[in-house]
């Protein structure tokens, strides 16, 4: 099942625009609302098949609606554009059933202004090589709808924190320093709304973990028009495949909390802990990410950017000598910064 949302002007192919939050046709300048609009085709695809889902070993032969080719993609493609004329394409099939996501976070970043942000990027890297900072060898900027599980969370925790207090004092021409050793324990019951997890194998998770946070603010229910135009894949992992990794996370959070309860201490760390996360609900959503591949030297360098925010992560290059040349500058500045403290105290120059 091909959608493709024709102008009703003019029929050329319509893409989701990022500004206007609309369904827009670049040839002749046609704006259709995303809201609440969906392609005849589609309502009577989704009447019939909601229930069904497809595996990842089935395969489905595609046909582009504009130019007839046929499309050739990947098992978790769901959305794409046809390599022969363009065309932004959604695949149907691939949106229904279990397989249909819950909630999408719209692009608000165009291609123009995350090329723009990316290349300033680069040319704000003090430690990259020159040649990566004129950042002109993008190889390709690709729109992409990256799938996440949104958790909703109960936690119980109960830990205990060992926590000093130190206290100095002057006693006769010696300086005492007194340090009082305390046990704290803190019980809470925690509730945690729309933790995400990446749930694509493609994307790495660390990756995508320094994009965020997202601005949940601008969620939106799902619906197919905002993937015009764009890459869409579906998830790979099911939200009980992801919990454990959730878990983890939920549990840094929860050290957080009892760290920022306990007051009035010199110094305060977890000696014991016992947590339970359980999970209440998840929402599949996909989250846009515009994904930088970029070529260097011998290498190609991948990026990620949050398609909302427009945060970048990824690892540049680093240059040898620029790295030589900071090391140096900060010795020489703190060899001066002696020099100076020496001579203003009066002492003797050893230098």
């Amino acid at each position: 099942m091909v959608i493709q949302y024709k102008c009703p002007g003019c029929g050329a192919d319509m893409v989701f625009n990022s500004k206007t939050g609309k369904l827009y046709c670049e040839s002749c300048g046609h704006s259709e609302e995303i809201e609440g609009y969906e392609s005849e085709d589609f309502q009577e695809f989704e009447e019939h098949f909601h229930t069904s889902t497809f595996g990842d070993d089935e395969i489905n032969q595609y046909q582009c609606n504009n130019c007839g080719a046929i499309l050739i993609t990947d098992k978790d493609t769901t959305a794409t554009t046809c390599s022969f004329c363009g065309s932004p394409v959604i695949l149907g099939d691939r949106l229904s059933g279990a397989l249909a996501p819950s909630k999408v976070i719209p692009f608000s970043i165009s291609k123009r202004e995350a090329e723009a942000a990316f290349k300033k990027w680069c040319h704000h890297g003090l430690l990259m090589p020159k040649g990566f900072k004129q950042a002109d060898r993008i190889k390709s900027l690709t729109g992409m709808y990256v799938p996440f599980w949104l958790y909703n969370l109960q936690g119980q925790c109960e830990a205990v924190a060992h926590c000093t207090r130190v206290h100095t004092y002057d006693e006769g021409d010696s300086i005492v320093t007194k340090t009082n050793h305390f046990d704290v324990y803190r019980k809470a019951d925690l509730r945690y709304n729309n933790v995400p997890a990446d749930a694509s194998e493609k994307m790495p998770d660390d990756l995508m973990d320094k994009l965020e946070p997202f601005d949940y603010n601008n969620i939106r229910e799902f619906n197919t028009p905002y993937l015009a135009g764009f890459i869409s894949e579906k998830y790979n992992y099911t939200d009980k495949e992801m919990f454990p990794r959730v878990q983890q996370r939920v549990m840094h959070y929860m050290d957080n909390y009892i760290l920022n309860s306990i007051k009035g201490y010199s110094a305060k760390s977890i000696i014991n802990r016992d947590y339970n996360t359980r999970q209440i609900s998840a929402e599949y959503a996909l989250f846009p990410v515009w994904v930088v591949y970029y070529d260097y030297g011998r290498s190609e360098y991948t990026f990620a950017m949050n398609g909302q925010t427009g945060k970048i992560a990824g690892k540049p290059p680093i240059s040898t000598g620029k790295i030589f040349g900071s090391i140096t500058g900060i010795t020489v500045l703190l060899f001066a910064i002696c020099r100076i403290i020496t001579i203003l105290m009066g002492g003797p120059l050893l230098w």
